[in-house]
């Protein structure tokens, strides 16, 4: 997911410098969605890994 993001972000920076402002901010926009998608996912993850780890020892 993290790939994306930063896919969309060097696409609206590409965007930006060619003058397509509504796309650039789209794309930017979609970036940010992903990346803390992304990161809360992985947050939980984190979480629910020490739980488990914890129940399991």
């Amino acid at each position: 997911m993290i790939k994306w993001a930063i896919i969309f972000a060097v696409a609206a920076l590409i965007l930006g410098a060619l003058g397509f402002g509504g796309l650039a901010g789209a794309a930017m926009g979609i970036a940010k969605i992903l990346f803390w998608l992304a990161v809360i996912i992985a947050v939980a993850l984190f979480v629910l890994g020490l739980t488990v780890y914890k129940k399991v020892t």
